[in-house]
């Protein structure tokens, strides 16, 4: 089976996610709280994609144009703070998983955008990444700590970061490569204000020991969203994307497993049992993924 080079970059961007999810979840320790991380995270976007819109100068489309990367960044900012929620008041190997709900989610808004075809198999698929829910909920019972918060939050995020990969595959090639990104993510940047109205604290009274973690976070969120973000405009397959980017739940699973405890994460510690059924959970999502190959 051909594997086209540029599908490495969203396998990158899988490995960078699951690490900035532990580092949020991290900082989240500190008492960042979700709407300040989310703030920082997606202003560091925006400043990674800012200085891109400068050099090559502004795209010459009109000005009623900018509603569509308006509306992708309302979609997107939802995305990012379910997965916040999920991470930080949930676990990171339950939501990386259910994150991998995206794939099938993203043929499905493909059909209705008409921006693909859903083959039965993908259906079949669904019906498998069901099933992997399914045991990340059986391995959370299993120690007395349910993680069907987690699980609806993260299916939601996979919803609207579903919806938001394929609006940005419709709508971006119009504007040129590179061009639509810059306003997007200004635009989430501009959002995330409101965020701040919810927050427990001002961002100057983030403590030096969380500033670490939530740099790392941002950080490595900013270059795994921008990564998809890039290839999705240019090279469009955001099914394909997905299938590859879908691996971040297999890596959540892992890295939770060996590294772990380098970010103070407990999860590890919740036995054997509850992790395999997490692990067979990831396996059968990577089922339906392996469906969707076909």
């Amino acid at each position: 089976m051909h594997f086209p080079a540029f599908l490495l970059i969203p396998l990158a961007s899988a490995l960078l996610y699951v690490v900035s999810m532990l580092a949020m979840k991290r900082a989240a320790d500190f008492g960042v709280g979700v709407w300040r991380t989310a703030f920082l995270a997606n202003w560091t976007t925006a400043l990674l994609f800012v200085p891109l819109w400068l050099w090559r100068g502004l795209a010459d489309v009109p000005l009623a144009a900018y509603l569509q990367p308006a509306l992708v960044a309302v979609v997107y900012l939802l995305a990012q703070v379910c997965m916040l929620l999920a991470i930080t008041r949930g676990e990171v190997s339950v939501a990386g998983p259910v994150m991998g709900l995206k794939v099938i989610l993203v043929a499905f808004f493909s059909s209705v955008l008409h921006v693909g075809v859903v083959p039965v198999t993908w259906w079949v698929g669904a019906g498998l990444s069901t099933l992997a829910v399914a045991l990340l909920n059986l391995g959370g019972g299993r120690v007395g700590r349910p993680v069907g918060a987690t699980v609806a939050m993260a299916a939601t995020s996979a919803v609207f970061f579903s919806l938001s990969d394929v609006l940005i595959q419709k709508l971006a090639p119009a504007w040129g490569p590179g061009n639509f990104f810059p306003p997007m993510f200004l635009m989430v940047g501009l959002y995330s204000f409101a965020l701040l109205l919810f927050a427990r604290g001002r961002l100057a009274d983030i403590g030096t020991g969380a500033w670490r973690w939530v740099g790392l976070g941002s950080g490595c969120n900013s270059l795994a969203h921008a990564g998809i973000a890039l290839t999705l405009g240019i090279w469009g397959h955001a099914t394909a994307v997905n299938i590859i980017y879908s691996t971040r739940g297999l890596f959540s699973v892992v890295l939770v497993w060996w590294v772990g405890h380098w970010f103070s994460n407990t999860e590890s510690q919740a036995g054997r049992g509850v992790l395999l059924a997490r692990l067979a959970g990831t396996v059968a999502m990577l089922g339906a993924i392996g469906l969707v190959m076909v």
